[in-house]
């Protein structure tokens, strides 16, 4: 158990590789849950960039996506941490994901974004969206960066905040709002 620690948290390295880190990693952790997964690693880097994908399948999917994916964003930590510590140089980004439950989740945050600006334009005032994560509001805020006559702010303190959306008040709001009718 000790050996397993070491390699999660740093220690000795058992590989320069990335890649085989993360792997073994999840592996272990894997087998110590008892969960029936598998999974695929994929490490590309380019000039800009390094992103490790990790897509996770098996009869214990499901469990990774309940609890609003509570579990992928765990495992996303723990590969993040490995890698930390491991090569403490190194800025790679980590994405965990099973069944395409990221892009489900990003799909829903986008419609209920939308049906909510759709009202403010509608009704010429703010309407809220409710308490989000940070990782979530991004998402919210850089869809709605997308339309200039609607504007969002956070609102609130720690964490979780709700995002305030507000149509433009500016005659070039207008024009494009006939624009698009």
């Amino acid at each position: 158990m000790a050996g397993f620690f070491k390699k999660l948290f740093g220690g000795k390295k058992q590989s320069s590789d990335i890649e085989n880190l993360v792997e073994e990693t999840l592996t272990g952790v894997i087998e110590k849950a008892g969960f029936d997964l598998t999974f695929d690693v994929n490490f590309e880097k380019t000039e800009d960039e390094s992103v490790l994908a990790i897509e996770f399948s098996g009869p214990d999917v499901e469990l990774m996506k309940d609890k609003k994916g509570q579990l992928l964003d765990a495992f996303q930590l723990i590969a993040k941490r490995v890698i930390q510590h491991n090569f403490p140089e190194d800025k790679t980004n980590v994405l965990v994901d099973a069944g395409g439950y990221r892009e489900e989740t990003e799909q829903a945050l986008i419609d209920k974004a939308e049906n909510l600006k759709q009202m403010a334009l509608e009704q010429g005032r703010s309407v809220y969206y409710r308490a989000l994560p940070p990782k979530e509001r991004k998402v919210v805020h850089q869809y709605l960066a997308q339309d200039p006559r609607i504007k969002s702010r956070s609102l609130g303190d720690g964490l979780y905040k709700k995002i305030k959306i507000y149509p433009v008040k500016s005659p070039d709001a207008k024009a494009g709002e006939a624009a698009h009718d």
